[in-house]
């Protein structure tokens, strides 16, 4: 049977810490749901405290790596490398100043700035570029030494924009390039979105993660119509599925939450989610087999 969040540690001593954000604030701040952010506790990504009732209790440290996390994710990097590449970081930091308190090493880790290029992660850390797995130093594109931000705008558009006008960008391009802005210019990623959809109606992916910007903001009607016209695209589109799973999930309509969660099976918190309304729909028998599907493909991706 799962356990909430609040009964995984059995009534924590009553001085237990009460400051930090809870898991809900967490997912509201970076854009997650409250699954997706307990993953990454679950993969010792972050160690957040307890709360007098046994809750997740982040630091301002906690969110801004989650927030990192999340960044790779939409520039298409895999969990499991995202997962890497931090988990390498936080251990490069560590070794190098040993000395260094959990908050002073994630102060530094806050300081670099993290994108992607390609199938490469790359870090810029005051004035150097470099790859985040292999370690070796990265071309910085002219940019100034002064100037790190302007190697990492460059960086992330460089791929569709050089040698070509805005104007002649195809919708893939768009949706690209919407990508990319959302790690550096974030306020510019739904414009690139809706260039991406007027060029092509049917782009799903551009309609899904459109949908997705509007969500984070709260506004479940224009998040719900994209989703609509991205499954009307592409009927099959999981990750629209999913994400219209959890828009119902929010307005507790757990019944056709579930309708669509059931078609979105290569999604883990999908699963994850569906044995959380198996058990309370008192199925016991469908929450446990959602939950070892879970679990089976959590560890597929380690």
């Amino acid at each position: 049977m799962l356990q909430s969040e609040s009964n995984t540690a059995s009534n924590a001593a009553s001085n237990a810490p009460t400051s930090g954000y809870t898991t809900r604030e967490v997912a509201d701040l970076i854009g997650l749901t409250p699954d997706q952010v307990r993953h990454y506790v679950r993969r010792r990504l972050v160690h957040p405290a307890r709360g007098g009732r046994g809750e997740f209790r982040f630091s301002f440290q906690d969110v801004v790596l989650l927030r990192t996390a999340k960044g790779l994710l939409s520039a298409r990097v895999t969990p499991r490398k995202a997962n890497r590449v931090l988990l390498n970081l936080q251990l490069g930091l560590i070794q190098a100043n040993p000395t260094a308190q959990g908050e002073e090493q994630q102060r530094s880790l806050a300081a670099m700035r993290i994108v992607a290029d390609g199938d490469s992660v790359v870090i810029c850390d005051q004035q150097q570029l470099w790859n985040a797995e292999s370690g070796q130093g990265h071309l910085n594109f002219d940019a100034a030494p002064s100037e790190p931000s302007s190697a990492i705008t460059r960086l992330s558009e460089r791929n569709l924009i050089v040698a070509k006008d805005p104007d002649e960008l195809n919708s893939d391009e768009w949706y690209n390039l919407g990508l990319d802005l959302e790690e550096v210019e974030p306020k510019r990623a739904p414009d690139a979105y809706r260039r991406a959809i007027a060029l092509d109606p049917k782009n799903a992916d551009a309609l899904v993660n459109l949908g997705r910007l509007y969500q984070i903001k709260g506004d479940l009607k224009n998040a719900k119509r994209y989703y609509e016209l991205a499954l009307s695209s592409v009927s099959s589109h999981q990750l629209a599925s999913y994400n219209m799973g959890t828009v119902f999930d929010e307005l507790n309509e757990t019944e056709r939450a579930a309708h669509f969660y059931e078609r979105a099976p290569a999604v883990p918190d999908a699963h994850y989610n569906m044995a959380r309304i198996s058990e309370l729909q008192g199925d016991e028998v469908s929450a446990l087999r959602h939950m070892r599907r879970y679990r089976q493909m959590l560890d597929a991706e380690s």
